[in-house]
């Protein structure tokens, strides 16, 4: 193959790759939006921010907050990698707050209207803000060892559907967000984003990168014009920046890039191509392999143990309604370590997977101290307080086990 050919193929191949950017978007909002208001699941467990907020009190207490998980740390892994290779093609493929502005600034330009585009030098000292979230947010979260900012978080709002803990400043950053994405490329993603304040310097370190030919280029500046992060493309050699979140629109709107004007690759004294369809497929891949290790590896989110380990332990897995985050997890062992006639004496492990509704618990204890009636019993009972004078009553139940009645068989691995 000819090099005017190679070029020529990697100017048609950036189009196909914006396509295809479009495409990931589109779906990833979608499979969001099934996810959280037809299926009802637990899509908080798989932002990758989770895993930065839960970083402390899962190193610390070996529990995380709310209603994570560690797939939130899976998630995070991978985005990471990603990262490092394509830089901050994330942002640009699946962050739903990412792809909802980019919508709303290419459909007000569609209408009409002009917006305002900032400098370089101004979008970098704007970009300072996000370091000052992220140090907010990170320190209230871990000094709570709950997710207090939540309340005021839209994208939270959306995947919670409306939460108890939502405020009303929600929706009024997420009305702000809208409202200034109709008039600026991104403003949230570039200037405030936490999680982009984590992968600007993975970003900066990236592999890849776009790499400009000054002596093909000609100046016309399309290539500056069209990038949400306002890099100054037509007058950098490499773009090195961490800003850059791997879009393609640069290369596809080049009027010369079949030239080979402008190219994406990995660095090196002899220019090399990479194929533009590589940045979905990584992009794609990274999350079905986080996917894949939440399911192959599914540690509990939280633990709790007491006593001596015994030769012999039987465990119990059951779903429990109301077991939707740490504070009800340690409400749990609350009941668990009560002092009545339902006490569990002995050997006692507690793993629970939190989420909203209903939770997974899993029960080892010490078949000669307790049995599994015992277990769910402490679970359901309400119990008297002799200490307080008071009652508990417990706000959890275990789907198929009627304490009235008898109890569902379920599985027990000895």
């Amino acid at each position: 193959m000819s090099s005017r050919t190679s070029v020529t193929n990697s100017g048609r191949a950036a189009h196909g790759a914006v396509l295809a950017r479009r495409l990931i978007q589109s779906a990833a909002l979608a499979t969001v939006l099934v996810g959280v208001f037809l299926v009802r699941g637990n899509a908080e467990r798989w932002c990758p921010f989770g895993g930065i907020e839960a970083a402390y009190t899962y190193l610390a207490e070996g529990n995380m907050p709310c209603s994570l998980a560690v797939s939130n740390f899976y998630i995070l892994g991978a985005l990471l990698v990603l990262t490092l290779f394509m830089r901050r093609a994330f942002c640009s493929h699946l962050c739903p707050i990412g792809t909802i502005s980019e919508w709303m600034r290419r459909g007000a330009r569609r209408m009409g209207l002009r917006g305002f585009k900032t400098s370089y030098a101004a979008d970098r000292y704007l970009g300072l803000l996000k370091y000052g979230v992220l140090i907010i947010i990170l320190w209230i979260t871990w000094r709570a060892g709950e997710l207090l900012f939540r309340g005021f978080d839209p994208c939270y709002a959306l995947i919670s559907r409306h939460g108890e803990d939502i405020t009303a400043w929600a929706y009024i950053s997420g009305g702000a967000i809208l409202v200034g994405s109709l008039l600026v490329t991104l403003p949230f993603c570039r200037w405030l984003c936490p999680l982009a304040a984590i992968l600007q310097p993975f970003s900066r370190v990236g592999l890849a990168r776009i790499r400009r030919d000054h002596d093909v280029c000609i100046q016309c500046g399309q290539c500056s014009r069209v990038c949400p992060a306002a890099i100054p493309v037509d007058r950098v050699r490499d773009v090195t920046t961490g800003s850059c979140v791997t879009c393609m629109e640069c290369v596809a709107v080049c009027p010369v890039a079949e030239d080979g004007a402008i190219q994406w690759g990995p660095p090196g004294a002899r220019p090399r191509r990479w194929p533009s369809g590589l940045v979905g497929a990584a992009v794609v891949l990274s999350v079905i392999v986080a996917v894949a290790a939440s399911y192959a590896l599914p540690a509990p989110s939280f633990e709790y143990s007491r006593g001596t380990l015994p030769a012999q332990t039987e465990t119990l897995e059951v779903s429990v309604t109301d077991l939707t985050c740490r504070g009800r997890s340690n409400l749990l062992v609350f009941f668990f370590d009560r002092d009545d006639i339902f006490a569990i004496p002995g050997y006692l492990k507690i793993e629970a997977w939190p989420a909203p509704e209903k939770g997974r618990l899993r029960v080892t204890y010490d078949p000669d101290e307790a049995n599994q009636e015992a277990i769910l019993e402490a679970i359901t009972e309400p119990y008297y307080d002799l200490s307080g004078d008071r009652w508990h009553l417990s706000p959890f139940a275990v789907e198929g086990y009627d304490p009235f009645g008898e109890v569902v068989p379920t599985e027990e691995t000895p």
